[in-house]
């Protein structure tokens, strides 16, 4: 992928759908949105953690601030193909997103020698972050996903994630885009992704489909479910698609 950008910041929201769900938003918002200039692509990311996870830790105990790293591919890539490594910022809210691009034996290399050797600032941020933390690869997460922006509002992306899947071995970016999935085979994860506030019209179409947000987290999920814990989205889920 070309012409992407590295620095974000931006409100996120999240909802679980049912297929019946995604159905009725997709023809709701049909004369609202286009296809994103990447409309359809499968992202593979790897999250860095510490070998007791703090950062997932704490970033489940809903902090007014949280950080996380990730290395990030649009495909599974080889060696020299593009990759990102990511520093993603939550504050009171919104979305911090810093990145720069390298190929995928750099994005490996920084995390195993604990430094990006590069000297801009988005790099220097990045390096504090694995001085401090001193992570190491510990979950791979890969979704295909569908990708929409509005026509009126440019700022504005829905993107549809479906095979939401994980694994905690063969941590590397170019081993491939399998896993384990994380929520049922039908669930469909919707984000939006705004500047300002979500347009009217969506929120009415939203409200009108019985779909309300989700604080959910596909590392968090992966972990809990790691960590022998109930799902999280279990009883949720069931719910949702009692209603729909």
């Amino acid at each position: 992928m070309s012409s992407i950008q590295n620095s974000f910041q931006r409100v996120e929201q999240k909802y679980l759908l049912t297929p019946s769900q995604y159905e009725a938003l997709r023809r709701g918002m049909a004369s609202r949105v286009k296809p994103d200039v990447y409309s359809r692509y499968t992202i593979c990311s790897i999250y860095c953690d510490t070998p007791d996870f703090a950062i997932v830790r704490n970033s489940l105990s809903k902090p007014v601030y949280k950080e996380k790293l990730r290395l990030r591919s649009y495909g599974v890539p080889d060696s020299r193909d593009t990759a990102f490594v990511e520093l993603k910022k939550k504050f009171d809210g919104v979305v911090y997103k810093r990145r720069v691009t390298v190929n995928a034996a750099q994005a490996a290399a920084c995390v195993c020698t604990g430094k990006l050797r590069r000297d801009d600032q988005i790099s220097r941020e990045i390096n504090w972050f694995l001085h401090t933390w001193k992570p190491l690869p510990a979950a791979f997460i890969g979704y295909d996903r569908e990708a929409w922006s509005g026509i009126e509002d440019e700022e504005l992306r829905i993107t549809f994630d479906t095979n939401l899947r994980a694994r905690n071995w063969e941590l590397d970016l170019r081993a491939g885009d399998f896993g384990e999935l994380i929520l049922p085979r039908d669930a469909i994860l919707m984000e939006l992704k705004f500047t300002g506030g979500a347009p009217m019209w969506l929120a009415r179409l939203l409200s009108g489909n019985g779909v309300r947000p989700a604080s959910f987290s596909k590392y968090g999920t992966y972990y809990k479910a790691l960590m022998g814990q109930a799902p999280t989205y279990g009883n949720y889920w069931q719910e949702v698609r009692h209603y729909a």
